[in-house]
C-alpha cells in the first residue's frame, strides 16, 4: 500500500500543500496606468520608454515616481512627474498575501490627472527680424 493512503494524516497534509500552491499560482495583483492629455493623440513617454498615443492604458509593476513626457506636434513639449502611491494592500508583509495568497486576482486600476498641453505661438516675420537685430547688437557689444 502507498504511504499516502495508508495514513490519512499525510494524505490531508498533502492535499493542503496541493490546494494552497494551486491558489498561490492563481493569486497576483495586476496594475494598470492610465494617460489621458488634452488634447488627446499625443506621445507618451514614461520613465524613458514610449508608451503610446494617449489616451493610453499601461500595465506597471511598480509604485512610486514617474517621469512623463508628452509631445504634439503644435505643442509645447510637458516634462513632468507623477507619484503613484501604494495601496495599503501592497504594505510590505501584507503585500505577501495580496500577491502569493489570496485566491482570485486584485485589480488596481490608476488614471493620472489629465496632462494639458499648450499650444505653440509661431512668432511673427517681424518680430524675428527684431529678436535677430538685437543679438547681432548685444553681440558687436560683447567683442
Amino acid at each position: 500500500m502507498n504511504g499516502l493512503t495508508s495514513n490519512p494524516r499525510r494524505l490531508r497534509f498533502a492535499v493542503f500543500i496541493l490546494g494552497f500552491f494551486s491558489l498561490a499560482i492563481c493569486s497576483c495583483v495586476e496594475r494598470t496606468l492610465t494617460i489621458n492629455t488634452e488634447p488627446q493623440g499625443a506621445t507618451v513617454v514614461l520613465n524613458d520608454q514610449e508608451v503610446g498615443k494617449s489616451p493610453v492604458r499601461v500595465p506597471f509593476t511598480w509604485y512610486g515616481d514617474y517621469d512623463i513626457i508628452v509631445r504634439k506636434e503644435g505643442h509645447k513639449t510637458l516634462l513632468t512627474n507623477r507619484r503613484v502611491e501604494a495601496p495599503w494592500y501592497q504594505w510590505p508583509v501584507l503585500d505577501l498575501f495580496a500577491e502569493c495568497l489570496v485566491p482570485f486576482t486584485i485589480r488596481d486600476e490608476r488614471t493620472l490627472d489629465t496632462l494639458v498641453l499648450e499650444p505653440t505661438v509661431q512668432p511673427n516675420k517681424e518680430d524675428l527680424l527684431n529678436r535677430a537685430d538685437e543679438m547681432k547688437a548685444q553681440a558687436n557689444v560683447e567683442q
